[in-house]
């Protein structure tokens, strides 16, 4: 992070914090982690960030200017203003280069954007979805920009029935162009966390444990690298992708699937933790393991140019005090 110059953001909706990693002046690891509800996915350009939580989407605003710093942290970001959607099963969360927010609505089963005075706004459904209904059919969960726009997305099946993706977790998973309604790649097992990086869209098998990338011209996955654990949440920096990794549930929705074989023939157990792998190489350089209550991750991002970043939170007395006047306006 020191060499980058960059910090770390992550969400656990089991324990419900969102963390932000960054380092102290000694050069030490600096963890700053605020409580909310189920909060899910995450974006940010530096100056604003959007998280998701149980009934809520969250717009921070960091308030320390450029070049100053309060108790050491060079970030402070406050929820500035917070739409009450209910729960919607908020996952991926991104903001187009208009200014539009627009979020994966997985609960039904469609891409939205916030509203005054509404729950939500349906901006598009994928074409095996009939109608919008609060079931969950097939399970839509990650998005992904081009050019500033939202453009794919990635859902664990094709199922147009209630609850239908459960039934296809081991290779029902497909990537969807929301521009030509096409399904440019499928026989996937529970993809998440699409992104488009130097030309290329890269995703996580989340049911094999693998990070790659798709072959637009083909469909295909092309593995870079195996991480143990269940992956969701994808980052970039440089040449380095920064990947969330989750232990596997105890129950039906994670249990056996390829990810368990493929941790058994490493010899290995499921993590909790970042790993930062090289692209070049598919190395893991660098990585970070979650320990204790925290078992489960969402959503990873990068803060660039951040040395140490808070929030406030809504536990505590300091959001009453912190305070900022804009400047003036003629009445």
């Amino acid at each position: 992070m020191a060499e980058c110059r960059l910090s770390l953001a992550f969400t656990t909706y089991q324990a419900g914090k969102l963390f932000l990693l960054g380092l102290q002046p000694d050069g030490r690891l600096s963890v700053f982690e605020r409580t909310f509800n189920r909060c899910l996915g995450l974006w940010a350009d530096g100056q604003t960030m959007w998280m998701s939580s149980l009934y809520q989407l969250w717009r921070f605003e960091n308030v320390i200017d450029p070049g100053l710093s309060a108790n050491g942290y060079d970030r402070l970001y406050v929820p500035q203003v917070g739409y009450t959607t209910g729960d919607l099963d908020i996952h991926d969360v991104a903001v187009e280069s208009s200014g539009r927010v627009v979020f994966v609505n997985t609960l039904f089963g469609c891409l939205a954007t916030p509203s005054d005075t509404h729950s939500f706004v349906p901006l598009w459904k994928p074409p095996f979805i009939s109608k919008l209904a609060a079931e969950d059919r097939c399970h839509l969960n990650g998005l992904a920009l081009e050019n500033g726009r939202a453009r794919y997305v990635t859902a664990v099946s094709q199922s147009d029935v209630a609850d239908g993706w459960r039934d296809r977790r081991h290779d029902g998973g497909c990537v969807i162009d929301i521009h030509s309604n096409e399904i440019i790649a499928s026989g996937l097992s529970m993809p998440h966390s699409p992104r488009v990086y130097r030309d290329k869209l890269w995703l996580l098998n989340s049911g094999t444990g693998h990070f790659g990338f798709i072959d637009r011209s083909t469909g295909r996955f092309e593995k870079v690298a195996f991480c143990p654990g269940y992956l969701r949440g994808l980052s970039f920096h440089g040449d380095y992708a920064i990947v969330g990794l989750s232990k596997s549930r105890e129950n039906k929705t994670f249990s056996g699937l390829e990810l368990d074989n493929n941790l058994k023939s490493g010899d290995a157990e499921a993590r909790c933790g970042v790993q930062i792998i090289d692209l070049k190489s598919g190395d893991v350089v660098h990585w970070i393991r979650v320990e204790g209550v925290v078992t489960e991750l969402y959503d990873v991002i990068v803060l660039p140019g951040v040395k140490r970043p808070q929030a406030l939170g809504f536990k505590t007395d300091e959001i009453r005090r912190v305070l900022r006047i804009a400047e003036s306006q003629p009445i």
